[in-house]
C-alpha cells in the first residue's frame, strides 16, 4: 500500500521546549521507529512534515541578525527548513533502520498569487508569546500576531491553498523504487507562475492540505495525518466527548461547516482528509505512537467514503481494515 504520512512541526518541537537539536531528535525518534516498522511491512511511504516552530525560529534569527546579515525572504526560509527537517528525519530513520533507503527532496508547490489568504494572514509560526509581548514584538518588528487556539499568541503569515506539486512525478518514481521519500516539507516552497516564470512567494502553506494534494497526485492509497491525540473527538472537552473510530465523509464535511473542528487545531486535518476521501480513497487521523496499529485498522479515526460509513464512535465500532 502506498501511504503519505504527515508529521506536524509541533510534534518535533513541543510547546514547553526551546527547540534544540537534541530535543528535536528525541521527539523524532519514536516517529521514525513507527515509520521504519511500516516500511518493513512492505508499504511504500512518503513522509511530509510541518515547519511552524522551525520557520518561526529561523524568522526570529533573521530579524535579530540584521543589519549584520541580510534577512532572507520567507519562501527561502521554507526551503531552509525543508533541508533542516529532512536531515533530521533521515538521521532518526537511519537510527531506526540503517538499511532503509531514504531521500529528502526540496519540493515546490504552486499557489495562486491572488489567493484571498494573502489579505488575511492566519497561519501561525514560531514560538508562543503572551498577548502583550506578542503585540509589542509585532509593533517593533512588523508583521501580524494572533491567538492560537487559546494556547498563546504567535506570529501569523499568509497560507494560500496548494494547487500543484511540481516534483510529484519525481516523488512518485522514487517511492515506486522502494525509497522512503521525505517531501513537501512545511507545506512545500510556495511559488507562483508569472509571465512564464516561477517566482517565490512569501507564505507558509498548510502541510495537511499540501499532503492531501500530494497524496492525490501520486496515487496514494492512504493519507495519514498525525497529531497529538489518538482519535478525532466530537464535542471535545465536554462530558459528552466521543472518540470516533470512523467518520463518513459527508458527516465530517457537515461537522466542519458547523464549527465542530476548530481551524486552529484539528480542523485542517479533517478538511484535508475529507478532500482526499473525495477521490475515493481513505484517510486516517491518529497519534505517532499509534501509527502502525492504526494503519493495520486497529486504532485511530478513519475518514471514509459514505459507502463505507456510517460514522461511529470507538465504543461501538472497530476501525476499518486496511484498504
Amino acid at each position: 500500500m502506498r501511504i503519505v504520512i504527515a508529521v506536524g512541526g509541533n510534534a518535533i518541537v513541543r510547546e514547553s521546549e526551546r527547540g534544540t537539536w537534541r530535543e528535536q531528535m528525541a521527539n523524532t525518534r519514536p516517529v521514525a521507529e513507527e515509520v521504519a516498522r511500516l516500511r518493513a511491512d512492505g508499504h511504500e511511504l512518503v513522509l511530509t512534515h510541518g515547519n511552524g516552530p522551525q520557520v518561526g525560529a529561523l524568522h526570529v534569527q533573521q530579524v535579530l541578525a540584521e543589519p549584520e546579515a541580510p534577512a532572507l525572504p520567507l519562501h527561502v526560509l521554507g526551503a531552509m527548513t525543508q533541508g533542516e527537517l529532512g536531515h533530521l528525519l533521515r538521521m532518526a530513520i537511519c537510527e531506526a533502520d540503517a538499511e532503509l533507503r531514504t531521500a529528502a527532496l526540496l519540493t515546490r508547490v504552486v499557489v495562486d498569487p491572488d489567493d484571498p489568504a494573502f489579505a488575511e494572514p492566519t497561519k501561525p509560526i514560531g514560538r508562543f508569546y503572551g498577548e502583550d509581548e506578542a503585540k509589542r514584538l509585532a509593533a517593533e518588528r512588523g508583521g501580524h500576531v494572533a491567538s492560537d487556539a487559546g494556547r498563546g499568541w504567535r506570529f501569523t503569515v499568509a497560507s494560500p491553498r496548494p494547487l500543484e506539486i511540481l516534483e510529484a512525478e519525481l516523488i512518485d518514481s522514487l517511492a515506486g523504487m522502494g525509497i522512503l521519500v521525505i517531501a513537501a516539507g512545511g507545506g512545500g516552497i510556495p511559488v507562483a507562475r508569472s509571465d512564464g516564470r516561477l517566482t517565490g512567494v512569501d507564505a507558509v502553506i498548510d502541510k495537511d492540505r499540501c499532503s492531501a494534494v500530494l497524496a492525490t497526485a501520486i496515487g496514494a492509497d492512504l493519507l495519514v495525518l498525525l497529531t497529538d491525540v489518538g482519535h478525532v473527538a466530537l464535542e471535545f472537552g465536554t462530558d459528552r466527548q466521543r472518540d470516533m473510530a470512523r467518520l463518513a465523509a459527508s458527516h465530517a464535511k457537515r461537522l466542519l461547516a458547523e464549527g465542530e473542528f476548530p481551524s486552529g487545531s484539528i480542523g485542517p486535518k479533517v478538511e484535508s482528509a475529507v478532500g482526499f476521501v473525495a477521490e475515493g480513497r481513505r484517510a486516517l487521523i491518529t497519534s505517532a505512537d499509534r501509527l502502525r496499529s492504526a494503519v493495520s485498522g486497529e486504532d485511530g479515526t478513519w475518514i471514509v467514503p459514505d459507502a463505507d460509513g456510517p460514522s461511529a464512535p470507538v465504543a461501538t465500532a472497530q476501525a476499518p481494515t486496511r484498504p
